[in-house]
């Protein structure tokens, strides 16, 4: 109770300032324009999200967002382009009294129209339009609804999934092409009106890691640093995570997707915090990992460093032009280096056998000994999507102005890890070697994740939340000095004269 009462003092206390920056009409009626001129002559079509079931929060997925900026559920969209000619309509479902009544008026049709510049029908008209249109010989372009494009690879029982089989059993010459191929790359591409929401987005997160670096002390569960978490986000005006927020202290730490967030922490444990906020459909994704105790201890300050200067040898190499390969070469070169000064790895070239080694073939890097203890990517795109299409995924593989993106370096050790290789010589050996190393620094994963924007003059580091050993140090020792002295939480603070850390 006592943490509890702690978080909501402090939490209160807390603010930014509001943002007007939004999407305009014009600027989606821009982009369905640069859509069609991406297409041949065909017929663009894309469901939206459904209505959640139970305790769900609805949200609108990126692809039909991107195009229509409508925000409610159960819709479709179509753009037709024809000898030239482009015509976009947006379909919504007719609400019944009833409906209405429990979950709320909807907008009119003509409401709708003025709000997204779309002409808007009837959803029961859809299927009608689409077999005209397969009848006349036109492409579909598909825009699949699967909920992220992470899940693209298993999507088959959506609307859109059933619809497309529908649709080619009855037009048997049909040709469909996949509509996130053009639209991906369209999207990549961040808008200044974009960036601004997208920069909201992780000054709420910012705002967040710092808030939860305050509170955060041994005995309290990484549920309640979820719930500081997550209140932030909501107060600030955020519409909520834009993932599931992961917290996960001591073991917990070394697992790179937890969730469950129900550990109660420890004295001497570090704990990683990978959270997003979402402010109007727009995701950050901004990692710490700081000590329980507000301390690091040796052995974490030794991690700690390693990972912070391979990220900020991946940020020395970032501008416009610059090679995404330079850019991780460039952190693996120092991560490994790190990995062989400590005994966790044989060399920066050694290899192991492990249990994906049918991957190694595509992917020579899964082989390697570094890969055991950082088995994920330098960083990902961010966007509508907290993994998000971005300029460097395609073509000359290079930064340009308008990526938005991460890096995220991370080193995660557990004896787990060596208990799980297979059985070989090669790996016995390798296990002999680095075992009492492993021990010594066993529980430990660390990962900093920061957001960035490349920009004219170079690259912009976006999410200024305390990520030096120092600085973090320093604001939780605030934080726990605060509590001795009255018991309780009298903290007022101003986010944007928070120390900003070492710069890229």
């Amino acid at each position: 109770m006592r943490h509890l009462i702690a978080v909501l003092a402090l939490t209160c206390c807390s603010g930014l300032h509001p943002l007007q920056a939004q999407i305009t009409p014009a600027s989606y009626m821009a982009r369905r324009a640069e859509a069609a001129k991406r297409m041949d002559d065909g017929v663009l079509v894309g469901f939206g999200g459904r209505a959640p079931i139970g305790t769900s929060a609805f949200q609108q997925l990126p692809a039909f967002e991107y195009l229509t900026g409508f925000n409610e559920p159960d819709a479709a969209f179509a753009l037709v382009k024809r000898d030239g000619a482009v015509t976009s309509f947006l379909f919504t479902q007719e609400e019944s009294p009833i409906s209405e009544l429990f979950n709320g008026f909807v907008a009119d049709s003509a409401s709708i129209a003025a709000r997204t510049g779309l002409p808007t029908r009837p959803i029961a008209e859809l299927r009608p339009l689409l077999d005209s249109l397969s009848s006349a010989g036109l492409t579909v372009y598909d825009l699949r609804d699967f909920a992220s494009s992470d899940a693209s690879q298993s999507d088959s029982l959506t609307r859109g999934s059933s619809l497309i089989t529908s649709l080619r059993a009855a037009h048997l010459a049909l040709v469909v092409k996949d509509g996130h191929e053009l639209l991906d790359q369209l999207r990549a591409k961040k808008s200044p009106e974009e960036l601004a929401l997208m920069r909201r987005a992780i000054e709420i997160t910012a705002e967040a890691q710092r808030t939860a670096m305050r509170v955060t002390t041994p005995g309290v569960n990484e549920g309640e640093i979820q719930g500081v978490i997550e209140s932030v986000f909501r107060e600030n005006g955020a519409g909520g995570p834009s993932f599931t927020t992961i917290v996960g202290s001591g073991p917990n730490s070394t697992t790179l997707h937890y969730e469950a967030n129900s550990r109660t922490t420890m004295a001497g444990d570090v704990m990683v915090m990978d959270i997003g906020a979402s402010y109007q459909g727009y995701s950050a994704d901004v990692t710490r990992t700081i000590p329980v105790s507000g301390t690091y201890t040796p052995e974490q300050r030794t991690i700690f460093q390693l990972v912070r200067d391979a990220q900020a040898a991946a940020e020395r190499q970032v501008h416009p032009g610059a090679s995404v390969k330079t850019e991780t070469d460039s952190m693996e070169a120092v991560r490994d280096a790190g990995l062989v000064r400590l005994g966790l790895i044989e060399s920066t070239q050694a290899t192991f056998d492990p249990p994906w080694a049918k991957y190694c073939a595509n992917s020579p890097v899964a082989c390697q000994q570094g890969f055991l203890f950082m088995p994920h990517g330098l960083g990902h795109g961010i966007g509508l999507e907290v993994h998000d299409p971005a300029q460097y995924y395609y073509d000359d593989h290079v930064f340009k102005i308008g990526d938005a993106f991460t890096i995220e370096p991370g080193i995660y050790i557990s004896t787990r890890l060596l208990d799980m290789l297979p059985d070989t010589p090669k790996n016995r050996e390798f296990i002999a070697k680095v075992r009492p190393v492993v021990e010594k620094y066993n529980n430990i994963g660390i990962r900093i994740e920061d957001d960035y924007f490349v920009v004219e003059h170079g690259v912009e580091w976006v999410s200024r939340a305390p990520r030096e050993i120092v600085e973090i140090e320093a604001l939780m020792h605030q934080g726990h000095t605060a509590e001795i002295a009255g018991g309780h939480w009298q903290l007022t603070h101003d986010s944007r004269n928070a120390a900003p850390g070492r710069k890229p």
